[in-house]
């Protein structure tokens, strides 16, 4: 079983990284910094330069736009893996996947991207390191006009609803501030 599974969700720029990051910077180190955004376009690049900016030089990156589980498992279980690991994010990563399948069915692409959840989560679940996971809210977004849009926003909705119910820890977070989901606070 993993030593923890925190999931962070929050609109774009809402300072879900950067409270996923601090998160991270409690846990035991060394830290594995994925990241699964691909620099498509010049947009992107400034993003991921950005992001790139803004974690610690001494954290471990391993870019990986989809094969998270299968790139993970090598690295987790090395003698000198890592204590913690932050996923930086799961709606590029699906976006990515996405993309990748376009061109199957909707159903097989729904049937492959959680079977690729699950075995993320298996790989998380058969650690011993924590995690620290990103993804985008979908559920408060209007609905997109075109139907590749919502086919992703359809499938990022289940994938992280499936972190969510293995995660020990949700957040939202808002303009900066972040909710605590899971455990819901006692009082």
């Amino acid at each position: 079983m993993a030593s923890g599974l925190c999931l962070v969700l929050g609109g774009v720029r809402s300072g879900k990284s950067a409270f996923a990051e601090s998160k991270v910077a409690a846990l035991p180190q060394p830290t594995l910094y994925v990241a699964t955004g691909v620099a498509v376009d010049e947009e992107m690049y400034t993003r991921i330069q950005r992001h790139q900016r803004s974690r610690p030089a001494e954290w471990a990156t391993l870019e990986e736009p989809t094969r998270l589980a299968e790139k993970l498992g090598p690295a987790l279980s090395a003698s000198d893996g890592p204590g913690s690991v932050i996923i930086d994010s799961v709606d590029v990563w699906v976006a990515n996947l996405l993309m990748e399948r376009q061109t199957e069915t909707k159903e097989s692409i729904e049937r492959s991207v959680m079977a690729d959840a699950d075995d993320l989560l298996g790989v998380a679940a058969a650690s011993s390191q924590a995690f620290v996971i990103v993804s985008s809210e979908v559920g408060l977004s209007l609905v997109p006009p075109e139907p590749l849009g919502r086919r992703f926003q359809d499938l990022l909705g289940m994938v992280n609803q499936k972190i969510a119910a293995a995660a020990t820890e949700v957040f939202l977070v808002a303009a900066g501030l972040p909710i605590q989901l899971k455990p819901a606070s006692v009082e």
